[in-house]
């Protein structure tokens, strides 16, 4: 099987759309913008949606499922979040079409079938969901509201890119009402660490949590919490964020509750979200030139068996000894797969579970059965070795946990390599040019100093660090004062 993958030294941009699509991960569909999540990459979304959902639903949260359509009147209800989202709205003006005339055997909209109310595809749900939780919240008894709906949303994106930007994506939105401030704080601060967690002991991905700057923040929220992500090109990747929402959507959309005393108070609330952009940051993370590298916690395959024969004999001998060793893989909760094809050489299969990124391969012939040996391989090293047939499942079990902080230790490797400290502008646009990551450097303060350094370098506020230390010191691009380093990076 040819790979043929462009190397990432070369063309980073290219070598990652060569590799969803030769992954079998996705493809462009008849849609433009739009995507096919093939099975082999919808299986690795389903294990991140399995394991994201146990953590939503161990914090105490619910799913639910809110409509595609929102009421044009009903989005722009509170009118940041709606000014925000305006330009990538798609919009729902008629409900019919009907034969064209003129054109035999083509389809018009139907003039007299135009919708009262236009009707917005949502691009996210605060509205739906805060208009609902109008009805469902009326005591303190009622709260707190901890709802999530797994659902695809569209934003009509210019630019697309398989994964990390699409017009139409899937994702999760978790949407809560309290009857504090403080508790309202307390459930995004949550949520960003749920996320967090996620990201480094699943995607095996080492995260800097943070606040987005006023200018980068959801829109109608009042804070919003982020981790942010370093990918192998330098470039930032936002993989999650959660928002203290205060009670803006509340009173946009009249959702109170009477406190114990019997008075009316308007709720606190939060979202948060992360999509399947999580796909693209998996892939850039941790894969190499010669395709997928995935962690065993998220790999819909963990273990791939390769039989090698030459006569239906061998392949019998080798098929009833692999026939016992994926039971006992399977009792260790141990994802496998014996590839038992006829139609393809071992040569093939090799390259092709490689390409997949499966994290273990074991391949055995005639004299492995002699010698009661296995060759095991390693996706992430690429390295092989000869083990014994007494213990071989433990070994891979153990293998497997160790492959997965490997790989989350060499990727917190670069990413602490790869944070560099400036205190001037010529060596912020030196490290951004020559070394990448992220770049740690005062800043003034204010979205004016923000924005300009942004039009100079392409370069953006990723975060103010949660753990920054509050220091006194002279912003980067204009010189005044500042209390404390932001991290800047080139991002996706």
């Amino acid at each position: 099987m040819s790979k043929n993958l462009t190397k990432r030294e070369e063309d980073y941009s290219k070598w990652y759309n060569e590799l969803v699509v030769k992954a079998d991960l996705a493809e462009n569909s008849g849609v433009r913008g739009c995507m096919v999540i093939k099975p082999y990459g919808y299986a690795i979304w389903e294990k991140m949606q399995a394991e994201l959902d146990r953590m939503f639903k161990e914090t105490g949260h619910s799913n639910a499922y809110f409509p595609l359509f929102v009421p044009k009147s009903m989005f722009e209800a509170e009118e940041k979040n709606a000014e925000g989202f305006a330009k990538e709205c798609a919009i729902v003006t008629h409900y019919r079409l009907k034969n064209d005339p003129d054109k035999p055997g083509k389809l018009m909209v139907d003039p007299n079938a135009k919708l009262e109310e236009e009707l917005i595809v949502r691009p996210t749900s605060e509205a739906i969901i805060w208009s609902t939780y109008k009805n469902w919240v009326q005591s303190y008894r009622d709260l707190p509201l901890l709802i999530n709906q797994w659902a695809n949303v569209v934003r009509w994106e210019m630019r697309t890119r398989l994964f990390l930007r699409t017009a139409e994506f899937l994702w999760q939105e978790g949407h809560t009402a309290h009857a504090t401030k403080a508790e309202a704080i307390e459930e995004s601060e949550k949520m960003m660490n749920v996320y967090a967690d996620f990201a480094q002991h699943f995607m095996a991905i080492p995260v800097v949590k943070g606040l987005k700057t006023e200018t980068e923040r959801f829109a109608g929220a009042e804070e919003t919490y982020c981790i942010e992500a370093l990918m192998q090109d330098g470039k930032a990747l936002q993989a999650g964020t959660s928002h203290f929402l205060g009670q803006n959507f509340a009173k946009a959309f009249d959702v109170k509750f009477a406190n114990a005393e019997g008075k009316q108070e308007f709720v606190w609330g939060t979202s948060w979200g992360v999509s399947t952009r999580l796909m693209g940051a998996l892939v850039m993370t941790h894969s190499d030139d010669n395709g997928l590298v995935l962690p065993p916690n998220l790999a819909p395959t963990q273990v791939v068996i390769v039989p090698i024969f030459k006569t239906d004999e061998e392949f019998e001998r080798i098929s009833e000894v692999v026939e016992g060793l994926v039971s006992q893989f399977k009792k260790l909760a141990i994802s496998v797969k014996y590839d038992n094809r006829t139609t393809q050489k071992p040569g093939f299969k090799f390259a092709e579970w490689e390409l997949k990124g499966v994290p273990v391969r074991i391949a055995v012939g005639p004299k492995d059965l002699e010698n009661d040996t296995f060759e095991v391989a390693r996706r992430d090293t690429l390295t092989k070795e000869v083990v014994a047939k007494d213990g071989i499942v433990n070994y891979i079990n153990d293998l497997l946990d160790k492959i997965q902080n490997d790989l989350f230790n060499k990727a917190l490797h670069y990413r602490d390599t790869h944070i560099t400290e400036v205190n001037s502008f010529d060596e912020f646009k030196k490290v951004l040019e020559d070394k990448t990551g992220f770049i740690s450097a005062h800043w003034d303060g204010t979205p004016e100093t923000e924005e300009k350094i942004k039009d100079l370098t392409k370069a953006t506020i990723r975060c103010i660090p949660l753990n920054r230390v509050e220091e006194e010191g002279l912003c980067v691009l204009t010189g005044a004062k500042s209390k404390g380093r932001v991290l800047f990076a080139k991002a996706y």
